[in-house]
């Protein structure tokens, strides 16, 4: 008679499962709002503009964002506080210094009459990039909270799971980007 061990599941913890849930339905509004363009940019009465320069430094920006936040998180479970300090505070600057970015290239399109009561086009741009900057805006919101964490004198205990839930919205948020940047760099 043989005897089997019950097999013991591992479960996602519910603030990472709650995440997941919301980064579902992210995808599932840029999805739809990315399948709006095309549809209605198929409909001819079509302004086509170049994005400025500055677009492809915050592009940078975001993704070595997400490296120190990755490095970061590496940090903390390896108990090395000062360099997981320095780490989310470069994240932190970093993500800041992208919302500034795109600041700067949307005056600059602003600049060439480009504009949000303008062609749908445009309307498009500034709306689905400004639904991301919502987004971005959450994830700096969690970072400073991650930050002001990491600088306290008393800590209980070394738990990752908040800083991991950080994490992970953090990457979304840049692949996000990412998708967005090329999908309207596909589209000039």
């Amino acid at each position: 008679m043989s005897m089997t061990q019950p097999v013991e599941r591992k479960k996602i913890h519910p603030h990472k499962f709650a995440l997941y849930v919301a980064m579902g339905s992210i995808v599932m509004m840029f999805a739809g709002l990315t399948s709006a363009y095309i549809v209605r940019e198929a409909q001819g009465n079509w302004v086509y503009y170049k994005l400025p320069a500055i677009f492809w430094v915050s592009t940078f920006t975001i993704l070595l964002s997400s490296v120190t936040m990755h490095l970061g998180v590496r940090a903390f479970k390896n108990r090395e506080m000062p360099k997981y300090r320095s780490l989310i505070t470069t994240t932190l600057l970093l993500g800041v210094l992208f919302g500034v970015f795109q600041y700067i290239g949307f005056t600059q399109l602003y600049a060439h009459n480009i504009k949000v009561n303008g062609n749908p086009s445009e309307s498009f741009l500034f709306i689905i990039t400004g639904l991301h900057l919502v987004h971005i805006l959450g994830g700096i919101i969690a970072l400073l909270i991650v930050f002001f964490r990491a600088f306290r004198t008393h800590v209980k205990i070394y738990n990752a799971t908040g800083l991991e839930v950080v994490a992970s919205y953090w990457h979304f948020v840049d692949a996000l980007w990412i998708y967005l940047f090329v999908f309207f760099l596909a589209n000039q």
